[in-house]
């Protein structure tokens, strides 16, 4: 759990060193210390409100970096989409490895994948029609609209003007691998779970992303995810239950405990701010 504990914490200086590369095109230089804490802050607030760490994120830098709040949503919001794409890619190797095993799991949880992209084929849609919308449109309320998409945009086409693309990639891959790390030593604290391959924990690892991503930091929903998908390789859901209450508390104690601190600290080192 220890050492858990300490490949998440580094995967969390690492998305605040590579943050600093998204906003370096827009001629912000932010010290490392600041967006480590801000980023410490935006997740233990996404332990109440799922999404309000990235709004909070945005606003501390704001307020302490002198950033405007769009530009510096903007590169929150460019980290999201590279995000998503690398959970894609995980999926995709993880189906690759797995077939079965997925396509079986999500039948049974009746999740139609036509339907799914679909869905978000449509709302891709809906945001680009809405945009061009409010781009033709003369109201006041158009107007600052289209000042907050133009600073958002900035930022998010900050990623094609970096000077640091191959370092950026590398802390990309990097927080992708600590996550998965994360997850991988876990398996050592459950005798069940020790022989179960890189494979069969990708499918575990994938689980419990959407459930992370669809709840305020996995309350209640995680260790039943993690455990539904070991359920399949034949472990125990004693065992299952095990793994995934004890991932998901040896993190949520590392966010609680340093995202409190950085609650503390950010406001004292920036006094002169």
């Amino acid at each position: 759990m220890g050492i858990s504990v300490i490949i998440g914490i580094l995967s969390h200086i690492s998305r605040a060193v590579r943050w600093k590369y998204l906003l370096e095109p827009m001629g912000y230089r932010p010290k490392t210390i600041n967006t480590i804490f801000i980023v410490l802050i935006s997740y233990f607030a996404n332990l109440g409100i799922p999404r309000s760490g990235e709004i909070l994120r945005a606003t501390a830098l704001t307020t302490y970096e002198k950033v405007p709040f769009e530009k510096g949503f903007g590169t929150i919001v460019t980290e999201r989409v590279i995000d998503l794409l690398m959970l894609l890619i995980i999926i995709l190797v993880t189906l690759v490895l797995q077939t079965d095993f997925i396509l079986g799991f999500l039948e049974q949880r009746g999740v139609n994948l036509i339907g799914a992209i679909g869905i978000l084929f449509v709302g891709i849609v809906g945001l680009f029609l809405g945009s061009y919308i409010i781009r033709k449109s003369k109201s006041p309320l158009a107007s600052k609209l289209k000042g907050f998409l133009g600073g958002l945009q900035d930022g998010v086409l900050s990623l094609f003007r970096m000077k640091n693309k191959w370092p950026f990639i590398l802390h990309t891959v990097f927080i992708w691998a600590a996550y998965f790390g994360m997850f991988w030593v876990i398996k050592y604290t459950v005798k069940e779970t020790v022989p179960l391959s890189m494979g069969e924990l990708l499918v575990a690892f994938v689980a419990g992303a959407f459930a992370m991503s669809t709840t305020n930091g996995g309350i209640g929903l995680y260790p039943i995810a993690v455990s539904a998908a070991l359920g399949i390789y034949g472990i125990s859901s004693v065992s299952g239950d095990a793994f995934g209450w004890i991932m998901w508390i040896a993190q949520t104690m590392m966010v609680v405990l340093f995202g409190t601190i950085s609650f503390i600290v950010l406001p004292l080192l920036n006094r002169n701010r």
